[in-house]
């Protein structure tokens, strides 16, 4: 049986880790994100994702230094996104120690993308993140570019595309509940998950240790935090010891 996996995201905006609330990325919470991963290697984390939030594609230079430091002290599994919009600069992202390519706006715009990634580096390294909206009509929508673009596209229908066109995992977020401390979208999750058949991260809202276990229970193969993570000690193995006492199937401390 394979185990669900707790994850860490550090969200980078010009250097600086930030937190996020409805993909506002105001405040600063570390000036470097190498002390950002520090507790998370001995804090039971399973894997971390880096997001490159910045407003400028110019950040991508900065980015990769911070991927060059973070690689080296990161003992788990370790995933990068933002501004990924072509083969060279994934190569130098993998190149820098990324484990996987977490990819938005591009594969959103050139849905072919995925594939051309998949092919150079394998399905099991291409993340699709999709931001998802929801409507006055009450229909999912896939937002873009940090959230400020909705698109047309049924969140539902984007995530079994990316799917066909190579993805190996999908990472949902959603604006409506990124930050609002009451957990996961859960119908989104469910929705998702009941649809695809690859791994599913759930992302966005999480407050209590209780919403990640929330997020399991609603299909996904691993529960994802930022804001929370940082702000309580211990946290990550405060939460994978909450997980596993309830049972989930999540890699012992």
């Amino acid at each position: 049986m394979l185990k669900n996996r707790l994850i860490a995201v550090i969200l980078v905006r010009d250097g600086k880790v930030v937190q996020s609330v409805k993909f506002k990325h105001t405040n600063v919470i570390h000036y470097d994100p190498i002390h950002a991963i520090e507790s998370f290697n001995k804090w039971a984390i399973d894997e971390i994702v880096v997001l490159n939030v910045s407003k400028e594609a110019s950040s991508r230079e900065q980015f990769i230094e911070s991927i060059k430091k973070i690689s080296v002290e990161c003992f788990v599994p370790l995933s990068a996104g933002g501004w990924i919009a072509d083969l060279e600069y994934a190569r130098a992202l993998i190149a820098c120690g990324a484990d996987k390519l977490v990819v938005n706006t591009h594969a959103v715009e050139n849905p072919h993308f995925i594939s051309e990634l998949a092919q150079k580096f394998g399905n099991q390294c291409i993340v699709i993140s999709i931001d998802s909206k929801r409507g006055d009509d009450g229909i999912e929508y896939v937002a873009t570019d940090r959230g400020k673009n909705i698109t047309r596209f049924k969140t539902g229908e984007w995530a079994l595309k990316a799917e066909t066109l190579g993805a190996g995992e999908l990472f949902i977020n959603s604006l409506d509940y990124d930050g609002n401390r009451k957990g996961y979208n859960l119908k989104l999750i469910e929705s998702i998950t009941s649809a695809v058949s690859i791994p599913v991260i759930a992302m966005g809202g999480v407050f209590r240790w209780e919403h990640l276990a929330e997020g399991i229970d609603a299909g996904a193969g691993a529960v994802a935090a930022a804001n929370i993570f940082h702000y309580t000690e211990h946290s990550t193995k405060k939460a994978k010891k909450f997980l596993i006492d309830k049972g989930l199937c999540f890699r012992k401390i």
